[in-house]
């Protein structure tokens, strides 16, 4: 009896032995599963990695989706920050933490967070190439355009000297040109019969006044009186001068020849007579030139412009009198353009010298030094991309990453800065070289995504599983594709763990996939939404979990349509 019973211990102890060795091997097995299994926490796009899925899809070129697993360095546990970001403004960036002007930390963005349109570069990559940057920050700009002068003859100082009568020249006293002369001063002596006609005619007319002054009657008197006035009308008409009539008067014979005066100092530059000549009215017998002051005539242009306005202070300088500078000012500045060399005309007013110094037809080198100062954000002229549409800057957004922006310049300064109206601010930072590389890099990773043609709705849906329903989606005609893009936005079935920008009348509720009553909206963007964490893929703001009445209340505030 007792060796039954002993028999029968051991017997239930070996049983438990055995069964302890089988429960832990058991565990031990479906702890680690089959040997080399991984876990996959989702599924990425092959061409885009910011479009997941959690189930395997193929893209829209028949690629499958590379499975992101949980052992992968950075997508289990701890995310690489690839720069920071301003929460009010997404493009002031900064590769460490810091705090806006309102006190605002600045919010990390992670390495698979990062933009289509920006790039990657090792930092062995940057020194190959030889990548340098700079930062933007307001500054004075200032500028001293450099033209090139033509004297010519101040045209408010210009002089024709011609005669109103028929006649013969008798003696020219200014008988060649360049000639020096003063106001007033003799220039040549004409003799005209209709000049000493008229002259004997009012020598009568005043000898038949003092006649019948003593005994004739009113009406005689008033019409010898008459016939004086009319005399002397037609010799002053003449350029008669007071003065030589009453010497007429006096003398009481007529003058042979009468004399044409100077009108101003100046420089004849024109003599059109010579002695004996025949003369017709209105003919120009000299042209005379104030030189005391010229016109110096500048070319500028257009981006010049706006540095200039009248009243400026000019630098001149002729080639023949080395280390001497001369002063002028601007004084017009002429409305119109030159079509051929497509620059504006600038005229300059030049006092000249006693000698003369500027003549017209020289040409003097002109330094226009402008009084206007610009205080603005500005960054270095080769820093900005030219294409021929737009201009692109490279901005540095730290720890590697590269972005190009659209700007929109301003005037150019002196020191080789350029203004930025609009795309930079200031703190950025700014590729000063090898940023043609960097573009053409990031060009071509924007072209490679576009391939994917990816659809959110496509992407949140698992895949077809026959080939009878790829044949029926392949069938589809481009109106039903149309109409699927534009339902695209309601999202009406399948999985929202990505953010989207709804369109239409959104169904909130619908995009509630764990049925917890709460989704993540973007607070900026409110018609971006996600039944998982995210980042609005628009404007870069986190999104932030409301309850699903709080995003249809805000919703409705902007304007948009609920179900």
């Amino acid at each position: 009896m007792k060796k039954f019973i002993v028999v029968g211990i051991v017997s239930i102890i070996i049983g438990l032995g055995a069964g302890w060795l089988l429960f832990r091997s058991s565990s031990s097995s479906t702890s680690s599963g089959k040997p080399g299994e991984r876990k996959i926490l989702y599924y990425r796009s092959p061409m885009n990695p910011t479009v997941t899925s959690k189930v395997p899809m193929k893209d829209a070129m028949g690629m499958d989706y590379v499975p992101v697993y949980a052992d992968d360095g950075g997508s289990g546990g701890e995310r690489k920050i690839a720069y920071y970001r301003s929460p009010m403004n997404p493009q002031e960036t900064s590769p460490v933490p810091k705090k806006d002007e309102m006190g605002m930390d600045y919010v990390p963005v992670y390495a698979d967070q990062v933009s289509s349109n920006q790039i990657h570069i090792d930092p062995a990559t940057q020194q190959n190439i030889g990548v340098t940057t700079e930062t933007a920050e307001k500054r004075k700009l200032s500028r001293n355009i450099r033209t090139t002068a033509n004297i010519t003859y101040d045209e408010t100082k210009l002089y024709t000297v011609s005669t109103k009568i028929m006649g013969y020249i008798e003696k020219l006293y200014v008988d060649y040109t360049g000639q020096y002369v003063r106001k007033g001063q003799p220039l040549l002596s004409i003799y005209s019969p209709d000049l000493v006609s008229t002259q004997e005619e009012y020598l009568q007319a005043i000898k038949y006044r003092n006649q019948i002054s003593g005994n004739g009657s009113a009406i005689s008197k008033q019409g010898a009186e008459q016939l004086v006035q009319s005399a002397k009308r037609r010799l002053l008409y003449w350029d008669i001068s007071e003065n030589e009539i009453k010497a007429l008067e006096k003398r009481g014979t007529p003058e042979k020849t009468m004399t044409i005066y100077s009108p101003a100092d100046g420089i004849v530059t024109d003599k059109m007579v010579i002695n004996g000549q025949n003369i017709m009215p209105g003919m120009a017998l000299y042209k005379i030139a104030d030189l005391s002051t010229v016109w110096g005539l500048a070319q500028i242009y257009q981006y010049e412009l706006p540095w200039i306005k009248l009243g400026d202070k000019v630098d001149l300088q002729l080639s023949y009198i080395p280390g001497k500078t001369f002063q002028g000012r601007i004084t017009y500045i002429y409305p119109y353009l030159d079509t051929d060399a497509k620059t504006v005309q600038v005229r300059i007013e030049i006092h000249n010298s006693s000698n003369y110094e500027f003549k017209p037809g020289m040409f003097a080198d002109a330094d226009i030094k402008s009084p206007i100062t610009l205080e603005t954000v500005a960054v270095p002229n080769q820093a900005i991309i030219h294409t021929g549409t737009r201009d692109v800057a490279i901005i540095a957004l730290g720890n590697g990453y590269f972005e190009p922006r659209t700007v929109v310049l301003g005037v150019r300064g002196d020191s080789g800065y350029v203004q930025v109206l609009k795309g930079i601010n200031p703190g950025d930072e700014v590729v000063t070289s090898s940023q043609f590389l960097i573009d053409s890099e990031s060009n071509l990773n924007a072209a490679l995504n576009n391939m994917t043609l990816p659809d959110t709705s496509a992407n949140s849906n698992p895949p077809a599983q026959n080939n009878s329903s790829e044949n029926k989606s392949e069938g589809k005609t481009k109106k039903e594709e149309s109409k699927k893009d534009d339902m695209s936005g309601m999202n009406m079935g399948g999985n929202h763990s990505t953010p989207v920008a709804y369109k239409g009348v959104i169904d909130v509720a619908s995009i509630d996939d764990n049925m917890d009553g709460k989704v993540y909206q973007c607070p900026m963007d409110f018609n971006v939404l996600s039944d998982k964490p995210g980042v609005d893929p628009k404007c870069g703001m986190k999104l932030q979990e409301v309850t699903i009445k709080q995003a249809e209340k805000n919703l409705i505030k902007h304007g948009f349509k609920i179900k």
